[in-house]
């Protein structure tokens, strides 16, 4: 007996600047991802193809000067390289194709993927995300859902041109999040305008079924209130 299983794809976006910072914090504290395979096509990239940023087993304490100065960190546009279909553009051949065109495909394969996920949610807006996954799912969470707005990412004091940099190398992902607020919020008010219509509904619906319940109760009301009137005359005649 073969059995199938329906599989859903969703996801969760960060601000870009945020994730960036917080990405080169868990890197300083000596995260790696020397498990990650990248398979692409059927094989993982080549030492050329993707060279690391450090030598020797990480890369502890980077600053985040060295850290944006690794051209090829994969920390750049990372939303973007997650939800993109890499094999348009050649998996990680930058020679397939120029970069302009390269950066269009990817920009939108994952607008693409994005959009037909089953879901996604947005890191800053937690309670709306809460209450779109529920209506999604059609389940309740047994708490609601916390805003932290404190985060390692928060604490790290950048100047302005600092933060534009970031901004620049990441711009792909700077308009993947424009893109997907944008359609988030879209949905959020569509299912709220959705609820409002159907709670309203149901409150009409409630509304005639008393009607016809009080429908059916009078004239049972009135049959007794005549019993009782010709049962007082009766007596009345024989007094």
């Amino acid at each position: 007996m073969v059995c199938y299983r329906n599989f859903y794809y969703i996801t969760m976006l960060r601000d870009p600047v945020s994730r960036y910072l917080s990405e080169w914090k868990h890197v300083q504290r000596g995260a790696t991802w020397k498990t990650s395979l990248h398979m692409c096509d059927g094989r993982s990239p080549t030492p050329d193809e993707l060279p690391t940023c450090y030598e020797g087993d990480d890369w502890s304490g980077v600053s985040l000067e060295e850290f944006m100065d690794c051209s090829y960190n994969l920390a750049n546009n990372r939303q973007v390289r997650m939800l993109a279909d890499l094999s348009l553009v050649g998996c990680y051949n930058l020679t397939f194709m120029n970069e302009s065109e390269r950066n269009m495909i990817l920009l939108q394969s994952a607008k693409n993927n994005l959009k037909n996920m089953a879901f996604f949610g947005l890191t800053e807006f937690q309670r709306k995300t809460q209450y779109l996954f529920e209506r999604t799912f059609n389940l309740k969470f047994i708490s609601p859902f916390t805003q932290f707005n404190v985060t390692r990412a928060s604490n790290v004091d950048i100047g302005e041109d600092v933060r534009q940099r970031i901004e620049e190398l990441n711009f792909l992902d700077m308009q993947l999040y424009e893109y997907a607020k944008d359609l988030f919020l879209q949905r959020f008010q569509y299912s709220k305008q959705e609820e409002h219509q159907m709670n309203r509904l149901k409150r009409r619906e409630e509304r005639r079924l008393l009607r016809e319940q009080r429908a059916h109760q009078w004239p049972r009301e009135e049959l007794a209130e005549v019993a009782v009137t010709e049962d007082y005359n009766s007596q009345v005649a024989r007094w």
